[in-house]
């Protein structure tokens, strides 16, 4: 049953392996901005933001009990656990840049458009978000269209 379990959500180790290189930084990066954003779609920033910093200080307690949404982390917890397999990826985040531009709120979901620029070469992730209580908290990868 493990085999199988595993094949179908490869693609999911493989979103977050994504997301984690999407947002992991170096110490000495930027956290990203904010600023320019109100409401709902301040918060889902600060969500985005929450999560580079703690892929930043690889703490892999906050990553899945704050920034990751339920879903995420029930899934991960099927393949090794959800801290186990952050830590896995954060080992092998280097320094990167990383700038929303824009969110798209839709309810409780939204879609935050990343760019990120890493060894100089830049491209937007659509990073999936769900309010979960009060909190947004990030669901996988979303379509960048």
């Amino acid at each position: 049953m493990l085999i199988p379990l595993r094949k179908c959500l490869r693609p999911l180790l493989a979103g977050i392996c994504a997301l984690a290189f999407a947002l992991g930084v170096s110490a000495c990066a930027e956290t990203a901005s904010t600023g320019k954003f109100s409401g709902e779609s301040h918060n889902v920033a600060q969500t985005v933001s929450n999560f580079q910093t703690d892929a930043t200080a690889e703490d892999e307690k906050k990553l899945c009990d704050n920034d990751l949404a339920a879903t995420l982390t029930t899934k991960l917890a099927r393949v090794g656990g959800c801290q186990t397999v952050l830590k896995a990826q954060l080992h092998e985040i280097d320094a990167l840049g990383l700038k929303v531009e824009s969110i798209v709120v839709r309810g409780n979901d939204a879609l935050a458009h990343v760019k990120s620029t890493y060894s100089g070469k830049s491209r937007v992730t659509a990073l999936a978000l769900v309010k979960e209580g009060s909190h947004w908290k990030i669901s996988g990868l979303g379509s960048a269209s």
